[in-house]
């Protein structure tokens, strides 16, 4: 059963990263350039499987940066690859001869389309004493007030109360992305797969002490947020 989850007031993050100055795309322009990427994120910005992210409405700023950091991941050679960007193979060479304006049209054009809801699921997980216990509770819990013991903060004091996410500080959407999208890389951020969450390392810090039943709970109910 899937439904939408909805509250008021939440507290850090899930996909955060650092604001992109120059977000000066036309979405006009970037409706003619959006051919290669509908395959996998479809034309709107929805994509039709939980491998490939949701990228409608998710802020300027963040879409921005992610491009040109996947771009240059891409266009780097030989060990610079390790530390350079964001490395996602499956774009390997779909973006290397694109303009920046060409990327902050892109940009644009998908962060003026509308994220369809995913939804969350009634499930339970278990955590590490063995017990099984609501995936719903305790994700609202990670999401609302993080964990004082463990040192997880909360990912509404980046991405809003209800998910909405911080366009002007880079803070993406995250309410309605797929569960499993955002349950792959909190995992990518708490192994230190993805790097690109600036020199302050939010993502993998508020990742680090994240157990694998919190990865999944505050995934899927970040999948019902919906701030519509």
């Amino acid at each position: 059963m899937k439904y939408s989850v909805q509250h008021l007031l939440l507290a850090l993050g899930a996909l955060v990263l650092i604001p992109t100055a120059g977000a000066a795309g036309d979405p006009e322009a970037g409706a003619d350039k959006v051919s290669m990427c509908a395959a996998c994120h479809g034309s709107d910005g929805n994509s039709p499987a939980p491998s490939f992210p949701k990228i409608a409405d998710l802020g300027e700023p963040y879409l921005l940066k992610q491009l040109r950091d996947i771009q240059a991941w891409d266009q780097a050679e030989g060990d610079a690859k390790a530390s350079t960007g964001r490395a996602v193979p499956q774009m390997t060479g779909m973006l290397r001869n694109l303009s920046d304006q060409d990327l902050q049209d892109i940009a644009a054009y998908y962060d003026e389309q509308t994220l369809q809801l995913t939804g969350a699921s009634e499930l339970q997980v278990q955590v590490n004493s063995g017990e099984k216990v609501d995936a719903l509770a305790l994700g609202e819990k990670i999401y609302r007030a993080g964990d004082i013991e463990t040192g997880v903060p909360a990912c509404a004091a980046c991405h809003g109360p209800a998910g909405g996410g911080n366009e002007p500080a880079g803070y993406p959407r995250l309410g309605g992305q797929y569960p499993e999208y955002i349950a792959s890389q909190l995992r990518a951020f708490r192994a230190g797969d993805r790097t690109n969450d600036g020199e302050q390392m939010t993502m993998r810090l508020s990742a680090k002490h994240l157990s694998d039943a919190e990865i999944e709970a505050v995934a899927n109910y970040i999948g019902g947020l919906t701030d519509n």
